[in-house]
């Protein structure tokens, strides 16, 4: 069996026909053009019409101003009371001392039936450099691990803390008004 040429078998096909020519889009040379020939006429029709001496547009504009300022009044001064009054006005308050219920904001991030779940969610809370506590509570449904921090003075330290856990991918936790007793 001879080797084949591939190279020579390639030479005998026909050479491909040129592309058909490109004719003119004439039906957009005509719009154009058309276009163009009604903007040149509207330019010429409105050619006339403007006033030829500025005078007329400033003799025009002198009579408006004259009438306007005939017709308005004169401006009033104007007396501000309150600017002297001000300055000699006091409020007095009252103020009665209520006892408000002191309240501390716990965040619960889990609860556990294992200790040892609840002590792995201790240690990645530490990891974040906050400080969780377990604790154990008997419930009606069995003894229950609950991972706390707080207390917290306000609810805006408790949810800065949130975020940070948030960032840590610790979600879940909920921030309660609860009592420590």
């Amino acid at each position: 069996m001879a080797p084949k040429d591939y190279v020579a078998r390639g030479r005998n096909k026909k050479p491909a026909p040129p592309p058909p020519k490109a004719s003119l889009p004439w039906l957009r040379i005509i719009i154009t053009f058309s276009l163009l020939g009604l903007f040149a006429y509207f330019l010429w029709s409105i050619k006339g019409k403007a006033p030829d001496n500025q005078t007329e547009v400033a003799a025009s504009k002198q009579t408006h101003t004259l009438e306007d300022t005939e017709a308005l009044p004169e401006i009033p001064d104007e007396e501000w009371e309150f600017i002297k009054t001000l300055p000699e006005y006091t409020v007095e308050i009252e103020q009665q001392e209520q006892d408000q219920p002191i309240v501390q904001r716990l965040m619960q991030c889990g609860s556990f039936r294992q200790e040892h779940q609840a002590q792995e969610l201790k240690a990645k809370i530490a990891f974040q450099g906050l400080e969780a506590q377990v604790r154990s509570s008997k419930g009606s449904s069995g003894l229950w691990y609950r991972v706390i921090l707080g207390p917290y003075d306000s609810k805006r330290l408790a949810e800065k803390d949130r975020h940070t856990l948030q960032r840590a991918k610790i979600i879940g936790c909920k921030i309660w008004n609860w009592n420590l007793n």
